[in-house]
């Protein structure tokens, strides 16, 4: 699994500081994707076990979250590296541009969003997205987090 970079984001998961990974090889190819060249297989750095540990180590009492942006289609690799970041205490979150992942990974993340990106109705920001952002435990929709009054 390889991730074409890696940042610490304030806004993708509500109330936490997550280290987020890009991972490339996305077979989604959502029409207005603001990442198409995260489409090809192979971009960027490997991810490996190791090399994510040395991060989360880095980042430890640093931030509280680990955000993978896809990696759903390496679902051996990417329950793998969540199921380390709970080890290390760290929240777990996967962005998808699908409506439904593998029961597998589902169970090793506190937050899930799903849907693909459809313009006209905007992202999590949006009254009328398609997109939901969901607590896994309760199952709860939290959109309602990033809509500002």
């Amino acid at each position: 699994m390889y991730y074409y970079n890696f940042e610490v984001v304030l806004q993708e998961v509500p109330g936490e500081i997550s280290l987020c990974f890009s991972i490339s090889g996305c077979p989604l190819r959502c029409q207005g994707c603001h990442s198409p060249f995260l489409w090809k297989e192979g971009v960027g750095d490997l991810l490996n076990k190791n090399a994510f540990e040395e991060i989360l180590n880095v980042y430890n009492n640093l931030a509280t979250c680990v955000l993978f942006m896809g990696g759903e289609w390496y679902e051996k690799e990417l329950i793998e590296l969540l199921k380390l970041a709970k080890l290390k205490n760290f929240k777990t979150c996967l962005y998808t541009g699908k409506e439904e992942v593998a029961l597998a990974i589902l169970r090793e993340l506190t937050w899930i969003k799903t849907g693909k990106w459809e313009q006209v109705l905007g992202g999590l920001n949006s009254i009328t997205t398609n997109q939901k952002f969901i607590e896994v435990k309760t199952n709860k929709n939290l959109n309602y987090l990033f809509i500002k009054n």
